[in-house]
């Protein structure tokens, strides 16, 4: 098992991992997240293992039970949201300024606990961001995240 400091939640039945130092917009984004019908998996530390019926997929859970189901929000304090025991971890999205965000990315994989997830820079604070989010857990679940279209 590794410990993580992040917040995951579920976007289309997958878990995304947010990362990043603390004030990087983890629980800002996931609340937004949230608020658009994502389930919250764990906030501030996360632990992640091998599942034990897909070895090669790794689990994602809160890694302290007694803040199971609870968000930090900035201003409101620690709040209730709806949340999920656990994930499939899909997708690992790396919180960095703007102009840290390459315009078109080329594929970038994070290695954890011996197994290989898609990972994406994005800054959370844009107002895209959710979407992107969201649309970026849709294609990595369906194992397309790094297609691109040959050009003449």
């Amino acid at each position: 098992m590794l410990k993580v400091h992040g917040t995951c939640v579920q976007v289309h039945e997958g878990g995304v991992l947010l990362t990043g130092p603390s004030g990087s917009g983890k629980s800002d984004l996931a609340l937004r997240l949230i608020d658009g019908g994502a389930l919250l998996v764990g906030d501030d530390l996360v632990a992640v293992s091998a599942s034990e019926q897909t070895p090669e997929r790794l689990i994602v859970r809160t890694a302290q039970d007694r803040l199971a189901g609870l968000l930090e929000v900035r201003g409101l304090g620690i709040m209730r949201v709806p949340a999920v025991e656990s994930a499939v971890l899909d997708l690992v999205i790396q919180m960095v300024t703007a102009d840290a965000v390459e315009r078109l990315p080329g594929p970038e994989w994070m290695t954890m606990l011996g197994r290989s997830v898609a990972c994406l820079r994005l800054a959370p604070f844009e107002a895209s961001a959710a979407a992107k989010v969201r649309l970026a857990a849709a294609t990595a679940r369906a194992g397309a995240l790094w297609w691109s279209p040959d050009w003449p």
